[in-house]
């Protein structure tokens, strides 16, 4: 059986099986190869269409005593009560879903919400789509920080940040 035959047969075998194991008919290399072609990942990651953001159960409330968590919130909560997070320092998180290191900053505050400190409000800014907030900041990379007082003026900006503690730490 010539190389092109077997290549083939494997396959079948595999697509009738429906398994990556190589069959008595077709050499393992040929299944081998063909196998490992089928579950091989894609080098680029698809990226999501919208960022996640904190679920509203998760939000603590804002009339919450100031030793309770932190806020972990969407920027549209952040603009609908600016001054409910006033006596906090306020976080513009810019990230984009299909940044890597945005990703492991916003995996690791959501798996420690209560880790947040009480006088922190990180809010989620999109990247993709706040040009604006971008604009207005300076932004040009995702995976920036800026605080902000209440009045909306920059206090600090900085980016690599992948925990709230470090977010906290980096606060003027």
């Amino acid at each position: 059986m010539d190389a092109r035959a077997a290549l083939l047969t494997a396959t079948l075998v595999l697509g009738v099986a429906g398994c990556a194991s190589p069959s008595a008919d077709a050499p393992a290399s040929s299944a081998t190869a063909v196998a490992s072609q089928e579950t091989t990942p894609s080098a680029t990651p698809t990226p999501t269409a919208q960022t996640p953001t904190p679920a509203e159960s998760e939000q603590p409330s804002s009339e919450a005593a100031p030793s309770g968590p932190g806020s972990y919130i969407s920027l549209a909560e952040y603009d609908a009560d600016t001054s409910a997070y006033a006596s906090t320092d306020v976080v513009l998180f810019f990230n984009a879903a299909w940044c890597s290191t945005c990703r492991e900053a916003r995996d690791n505050i959501e798996a420690d919400l209560a880790g947040i400190p009480s006088d922190l409000t990180i809010v989620v800014v999109d990247f993709d789509t706040a040009t604006d907030l971008r604009q207005k900041y300076g932004v040009t990379v995702q995976h920036t920080f800026v605080q902000i007082d209440a009045e909306g003026t920059e206090l600090a900006k900085w980016s690599g940040s992948v925990t709230a503690d470090q977010i906290a730490q980096n606060t003027v």
